[in-house]
């Protein structure tokens, strides 16, 4: 499991109420169902536990139930367990609870709403048992979701979350929104948009409603400026709610068929709306139009190569990926920009100092009203605001800082807005230029499971990719080693994993942030 796959999910995962969570009881809790666990902790999500195979031969329930307990926390209770067992286990959940279990005083709804609430709460995760396949322990899970899970209140207000970008048939581009306020309607405005339709889905089939509620999910046409992660109300987007997502490798498309490269560009564009964790950038190298995809891992590349050719037609490969690198500083400095072309007239004056790894660029204004107008105070934070700013290192995007306003000169017949834009821009590279600047690359945090006979060359393996562990975790067969290294030496290792252990051993790794380069 590499980092594009989660991420491709976050936005989905950011609007779900519940989720049950199934597993494979013949071969246990994989590394890619870890992964999934960990973005269900990131956000706090209820989880109902599905024990899929339950029929199969090899299966133990205990090992499982153990199993479970061991990866995911004491929490995992067997609701299908005898009432007197689980009435013992469910009485740990609360003092309230385990009072009226010692006195006997035993009201069924009380104990309903006190499991619902810790259920919610993630206090406990409802363990299932049974065959999906042949139907066997299905329903005992729907009636636990039925009896132990609470409804939402929601505000009266309309707002929504976008979790997904697609296209049908007919070309036409829709938004699946999940309401979390109020109620969409067809013909209301979004912002400057309007909704033109709005379509409710069961797989691939759909029907036309005019209103959505808030707790359901839908898909609407007509919004083209909101991307998936985003949340909307009746304004328009929330600016501060964006998910898109920062790629941390990037890669040139190749043209394999004699597809016009502005053809290839417009198609990857049509899915770079779908999917958050892409970006598609067009180029001019050496006098030569290029086409460069940034992504989240390697893997992306394949899906997306097959993507392209299913969907499109058209046939493309990708050069060797290269590591998106950041810049940032070590100390405070001041930076002052000056644009005094004929009948021109600005000064800006800014401090930029390091900020908390991995915050991106933080804009503050400390400039007096006596040293310069709100309308062109409002106009330099805009600039800064509007564009990537890029280092002096390597020219990669500039992060972990505060930029703030400290003053600015205008003159009163000279000046016009564009002005403080140049002045702006050079205020800020006049900063970097007597700064002590430094280069970021991106690490992951991975976890790897490897045979015990395979330890010693999992050890060897993270040091020499100048990787960091934790003290591993060691049962009878294999060894769980849980760090962090640079994506630049680990976005290869997955394969060699599989290579060295024969299959048998698997690392799935997340995006972990940038720090300092470790060479």
């Amino acid at each position: 499991t590499t980092p594009d796959a989660e991420k491709a999910e976050k936005a989905a995962y950011s609007l779900l109420d519940y989720a049950v969570l199934v597993i494979d009881g013949t071969v246990g809790i994989q590394s890619h169902t870890e992964t999934i666990w960990q973005l269900l902790c990131e956000y706090n999500i209820p989880v109902f536990i599905f024990v899929n195979k339950a029929d199969r031969d090899g299966f133990e329930k205990v090992n499982v139930l153990n199993d479970l307990k061991k990866r995911f926390g004491s929490e995992c209770v067997d609701f299908t367990q005898d009432k007197s067992s689980l009435d013992e286990e469910i009485s740990m959940i609360s003092e309230e609870l385990l009072e009226h279990f010692l006195e006997g005083d035993i009201d069924e709804t009380f104990v309903k709403n006190q499991v619902a609430g810790a259920v919610a709460e993630r206090n406990v995760f409802p363990c299932y048992f049974g065959s999906a396949l042949q139907d066997v322990g299905v329903d005992s899970l729907l009636e636990g979701i039925e009896k132990y899970t609470l409804y939402k209140e929601y505000p009266e207000e309309f707002s929504a979350r976008v979790y997904k970008i697609l296209y049908d048939n007919q070309g036409n581009r829709l938004s699946f929104l999940k309401i979390t306020g109020g109620k969409a309607l067809v013909k209301m405005n979004i912002g400057e948009e309007k909704i033109d339709a709005i379509r409710v889905y069961s797989g691939e089939k759909h029907q036309p409603v005019k209103e959505a509620f808030a707790g359901s999910v839908c898909a609407v046409s007509g919004l083209s400026d909101v991307s998936a992660g985003e949340t909307i109300n009746l304004n328009g987007v929330n600016l501060n709610s964006s998910m898109k997502i920062n790629p941390l490798l990037s890669a040139q498309v190749i043209i394999k068929d004699g597809t016009d490269i502005h053809t290839v560009y417009r198609n990857l564009r049509v899915i770079d709306q779908e999917l958050p964790e892409l970006s598609v950038h067009i180029s001019n190298y050496s006098d030569e139009e290029q086409i460069q995809i940034r992504v989240m891992g390697r893997i992306q590349l394949e899906i997306l190569q097959s993507l392209v050719k299913e969907r499109f037609g058209m046939d493309i490969e990708f050069g060797p990926c290269r590591i998106l690198y950041k810049e940032t500083i070590k100390s405070p400095v001041m930076g002052y920009g000056h644009y005094e072309p004929l009948r021109h007239y600005a000064e800006t004056q800014l401090r930029i100092e390091p900020a908390e790894r991995n915050s991106g660029v933080i804009i503050e204004n400390e400039c007096s009203l006596e040293v310069l107008d709100s309308n062109f105070q409002n106009l330099i934070l805009t600039h800064i605001r509007e564009k990537e700013h890029i280092g002096i290192l390597t020219g990669s995007p500039l992060t972990d800082v505060k930029i703030i306003l400290t003053a600015g000169r205008s003159h009163l017949k000279h000046t016009e807005g564009g002005d403080f834009r140049e002045a702006t821009y050079r205020a800020i590279r006049q900063g970097l230029e007597k700064a002590e600047n430094i280069l970021l690359e991106p690490y992951y945090s991975f976890t790897l499971r490897v045979p015990i006979d395979c330890f010693g060359r999992a050890i060897s393996d993270i040091q020499r990719l100048h990787g960091e562990f934790m003290p591993p975790e060691m049962t009878e067969t294999e060894a769980i080693i849980k760090g962090e290294g640079p994506a630049s030496e680990f976005m290869d290792y997955p394969e060699e994993v599989i290579s060295y252990t024969s299959g048998k051993g698997v690392i799935s790794m997340r995006e972990k942030g940038y720090r300092p380069c470790h060479n």
